[in-house]
């Protein structure tokens, strides 16, 4: 004859403790995965937003500003970038 025990399963005080403690941390796990999720998220939204890469005539410019080229040369390519080519070129 089979005994209804009515939800008493034979799981005492001490089976409820790692079933408690699992809960927390599956959703500790689930909680985390989110919080992640979105901060990667947040981080490649802004990323995609950041400036456009230098123009030529801004390179250029921080070449210039750098020391890299003199004025002779920063006004002559930037005639070349400008499409300006009357000026005698060297060769």
């Amino acid at each position: 004859m089979t005994m209804m025990w009515w939800g008493h399963n034979d799981m005492g005080g001490w089976g409820y403790a790692p079933m408690g403690l699992s809960t927390l941390v599956f959703w500790g796990l689930v909680i985390t995965a989110v919080v992640l999720a979105a901060r990667y998220v947040g981080r490649t939204a802004c990323l995609g937003s950041a400036s456009p890469p230098p123009t030529a005539e801004e390179l250029l410019a921080q070449r210039y500003a750098r020391g890299e080229i003199d004025t002779q040369e920063y006004h002559s390519r930037l005639d070349t970038l400008r499409g300006r080519h009357d000026h005698p070129v060297d060769g």
